[in-house]
């Protein structure tokens, strides 16, 4: 793991209280925002753009945005989309969720952060975390922009300078190789060196206009334990559980744990999780109490049945690793280790 000192105590300090105090059995670890729907790209695997011209018109007042978070109590956000950087007050956002202490990563395809970078301010509670799918000629192409890929570099390189935590967010299909996630991974970590990365195979997003190129449970499996082979896993600074990486490499198996990553979007909280719209509920408290949980997940829905996402594992991974001294020693160890790497 990479994440930093401070974020790690906090979050450590908040699963603590949550699981041993209060005897919560499902709480945020953290929340997905999505304040708009409209893009500046249209990737061949991202259903988000799909919605009516109407909806993708419409941009989440700051009250609502904040006061969701708030709502959940949850230590970390997630900012996404569609293109945060197209949210008028996407700054102001980000400076109250910061000014309460959430661990706030604004995710980005990077087009419009130089233009966009002065509205910011450094933080150890915020982070670009710019989307990077692979080298030049796979990331243009999976965001079928020409380009993309350089301008992002261009952008990361001007975050870190301006002194900006920056990480990155990497998902891969059924068209990668071991050999493409080596590549596009060696150079985030050695040559940008940007803080922290996160890989994640492609879930069959229902609406994606790209239904062919996902991967199953298998691939994914042979795929990353290849990627993962000769010392990789631990050389990269990946933001990610000790296991996690080994459920994506098939050395573990968890259930999925959904609500511990909820989404709140212009619709309100998201019935299971930000890749399958099963209805929307006003608050948090409704979206944990009066859904059916028990009904999600491989060998109950069909539609789970290849997913392997960040947002149903890692959570389950993590409260796996709190639950286990060896384990919990374990992902002490490559935190203090990746820390003293950077």
């Amino acid at each position: 793991m990479a994440m930093p000192l401070r974020q790690t105590v906090r979050v450590a300090s908040y699963l603590f209280e949550q699981k041993m105090v209060r005897r919560r059995e499902k709480f945020p670890l953290i929340v997905e925002l999505e304040p708009l729907f409209a893009c500046n790209l249209k990737c061949e695997g991202c259903g988000k753009i799909q919605h009516p011209a109407g909806v993708l018109k419409q941009r989440m007042p700051v009250a609502q945005a904040v006061g969701a978070v708030l709502e959940s109590g949850a230590p970390m956000v997630s900012i996404a989309g569609g293109e945060p950087l197209m949210h008028p007050q996407i700054d102001e956002i980000v400076r109250q969720l910061v000014a309460k202490k959430k661990f706030v990563f604004l995710c980005t395809n990077a087009l419009l952060l130089r233009k966009k970078i002065e509205k910011f301010t450094p933080s150890p509670y915020f982070a670009f975390t710019v989307h990077i799918d692979g080298m030049r000629e796979r990331h243009d192409e999976s965001v079928a922009k020409e380009g993309t890929f350089d301008e992002a570099v261009a952008a990361i390189k001007e975050a870190q300078r301006r002194g900006f935590r920056v990480t990155t967010n990497s998902t891969f299909f059924n068209t990668d190789t071991p050999q493409t996630i080596i590549e596009v991974m060696n150079f985030l970590n050695d040559d940008l060196k940007v803080e922290e990365m996160m890989l994640s195979p492609a879930y069959a997003y229902e609406k994606a206009p790209d239904q062919d190129h996902f991967l199953g449970v298998t691939q994914t499996r042979e795929l990353f334990k290849k990627a993962f082979d000769g010392g990789n896993r631990r050389r990269w600074r990946l933001n990610h559980s000790p296991l996690f990486l080994d459920f994506l490499e098939g050395k573990a198996d968890f259930p999925c744990t959904a609500w511990a990553i909820p989404n709140y979007s212009l619709f309100g909280w998201q019935r299971p999780c930000y890749l399958m719209a099963d209805g929307y509920v006003p608050t948090y408290r409704e979206l944990i109490e009066k859904t059916d949980w028990d009904k999600y997940g491989r060998g109950k829905d069909d539609r789970c049945d290849n997913c392997m996402a960040h947002c149903g594992y890692e959570p389950t991974a993590v409260l796996a690793t709190m639950g286990s001294l060896k384990e919990s020693i374990r992902a002490a160890r490559e935190t203090v280790a990746s820390n003293r790497a950077k």
